[in-house]
């Protein structure tokens, strides 16, 4: 599939657009995937470039933005200082934690919606996991030492503030390819979690939590679908314990608020607006912003991810598709047909990180997408979030210049 045309033709439209805002993924968009999250690291070119773009840009991203493992770490890390960053609001503004919380560019950050109750038991969620991890890890390498087993867990167990998280890919470098016991280590690890859902339950949260699996097959009875290792495909690599109702689609309406209260004054959705009070459905998302938002107020979207997925079941016409970043990227899509706006949809192939995915340039869009997906991209950048990343900052250096010249 040949995307150059379509590059500079959405290029010129998003230069020369009176209104555009960019709805940004950020780990293996414009930060490399890598094994260990506290290496990952961000140019600063880029930083710089999301400040060209000023109210027009916000990350939606299910890692989080405060915390020792947060992207504020990263940016203070790339731009040697932890002064700058606030002094020249050059932190990432937008949602994350699926959706929880918000972030300006100074980093000053606000979580509303979520309960001092979800907050006490989010807190205890590492505490949980350790004895679990020892007895599950025990169990699947008898060989490691206990020396080896703690070592693991600290890179396992991601004790992030909103999104306790336990991350596979540690175990994964054990496994010498084997999908077998990758499987062994994904399904021991959901059912892990899931028992910490039960444990919440138990507590008087019964309504309050779900289960996110990076990536994931889609969502059936409310549950994400984990995706099995096979010898060709890596599968999930992660389970995040989130608030319900912390889903990247709900963030979409989130950001648009924020932007529009930006540009005209007034937030479409008012000022309150946050994850427990938004729709559920997609056709009710769209029936709110139909009613809620003037068309001159609606501006061309551009939806960026790399976690989309596709698996052909048995009968050809029969995929399961899902991946955290479809259900925004989707939604970014229906809303721009449904305004007679052509948003623009763009993946960015992370494979050419530490973590295993399907590749554009080896498979094309296998695992990915398919003929009958709903979900079209208008840009691939199949040489991973390098290459995004020069586009990006070449493209905000010239929608500056018109900005300021119009």
């Amino acid at each position: 599939m040949e995307y150059m045309a379509s590059n500079l033709k959405v290029q010129k439209k998003l230069i020369s657009s009176k209104n555009i805002l960019f709805i940004q993924d950020i780990d293996g968009v414009c930060i490399p995937l890598v094994k260990d999250p506290m290496t990952r690291e961000l140019d600063s070119k880029y930083i710089y470039a999301v400040k060209e773009f000023a109210e027009e840009f916000f990350v939606l991203t299910c890692g989080e933005h405060e915390g020792t493992r947060g992207v504020n770490r990263i940016i203070e890390r790339s731009l040697r200082s932890t002064t700058v960053p606030k002094n020249k609001e050059l932190y990432l503004r937008g949602l994350a934690a699926c959706g929880v919380e918000y972030q300006d560019n100074n980093g000053e950050i606000s979580f509303e919606g979520v309960s001092e109750k979800e907050l006490n038991f989010l807190s205890k969620v590492p505490s949980l996991i350790r004895p679990k991890f020892n007895f599950i890890v025990k169990n699947i390498f008898p060989e490691l030492s206990q020396e080896d087993i703690n070592s693991h867990a600290v890179k396992s167990i991601c004790e992030t503030r909103f999104s306790p998280t336990i991350n596979f890919n540690s175990l994964f470098d054990l496994t010498n390819k084997d999908s077998d016991k990758r499987k062994v280590i994904q399904i021991s690890f959901e059912k892990m979690m899931n028992e910490i859902i039960l444990k919440a339950e138990s507590e008087g949260l019964k309504n309050s939590f779900f289960l996110h699996i990076s990536p994931n097959l889609g969502n059936k009875n409310g549950r994400e679908t984990i995706k099995l290792s096979s010898k060709d495909d890596i599968g999930s690599t992660d389970i995040q314990l989130l608030i319900k109702g912390a889903v990247k689609d709900y963030g979409v309406l989130f950001l648009l608020n924020k932007f529009i209260k930006i540009k005209t004054g007034k937030a479409p959705f008012g000022s309150n607006f946050n994850f427990k009070n938004s729709p559920k459905s997609v056709r009710e998302k769209i029936d709110l912003c139909k009613r809620s938002i003037h068309i001159d107020d609606m501006p061309l979207i551009i939806g960026v991810g790399d976690t989309v997925t596709s698996k052909k079941c048995n009968d050809e016409k029969i995929y399961l598709r899902g991946g955290s970043d479809r259900s925004f990227l989707e939604f970014i899509q229906i809303l721009g047909n449904e305004f007679g706006i052509n948003n623009k949809i763009i993946f960015v192939d992370s494979s050419s990180g530490e973590v295993e995915r399907p590749s554009t340039k080896k498979t094309g869009l296998i695992g990915i997408s398919d003929f009958y997906d709903n979900l079209k991209f208008d840009i691939v950048f199949k040489n991973g979030p390098k290459e995004y990343i020069s586009w990006f900052i070449e493209l905000a250096n010239k929608r500056s210049n018109f900005r300021k010249n119009s």
